[in-house]
């Protein structure tokens, strides 16, 4: 369950991106960042969110912001999720779910009847000092960018 709230500080991170490399968020600090969490790559579902925020993505730059999409997924799939649609943002791996609990975004989820542990699809809107400006619980897939940006006017 997110207990995370709007005005609190993002907990600091670091994963691995698709090329291999460390990236933590102190490292971003003096930079917006819409930081996405997503249960899989090339998903129908997250293939969506995905290729929303990469068609927005010149206009999320224009208006500041840097884009991480964290997900349970290994940095091959990452990448192989990056070539096949072209995503110009950094993906990065947390296998050990260890970003995702910081988060509390690996929780318990239903599907048909059945109970299992999984990504609740949430994003989280930081300011320039790491502060926790917005949270979708719920994004709007196809049309994520568009309501990022409504909520940062």
């Amino acid at each position: 369950m997110v207990t995370l709230k709007e005005g609190d500080k993002a907990p600091v991170f670091t994963g691995t991106d698709q090329d291999g490399k460390k990236v933590s968020l102190t490292g971003l600090k003096g930079k917006k960042v819409v930081l996405y969490f997503y249960p899989e790559d090339d998903t129908p579902t997250c293939t969506i969110q995905a290729c929303n925020l990469r068609d927005n993505y010149g206009l999320l730059k224009q208006h500041g912001f840097e884009v991480i999409g964290i997900s349970p997924d290994e940095v091959k799939k990452h990448k192989k999720f990056e070539e096949k649609f072209s995503l110009p943002f950094t993906l990065l791996a947390d296998p050990t779910h260890a970003i995702l609990k910081k988060y509390g975004v690996w929780d318990k989820k239903q599907m048909f009847g059945h109970h299992y542990m999984g990504v609740l699809r949430t994003t989280f809107v930081l300011d320039e000092k790491g502060i926790i400006r917005k949270i979708f619980l719920r994004p709007r897939n196809k049309a994520h960018a568009e309501e990022i940006l409504a909520a940062v006017k």
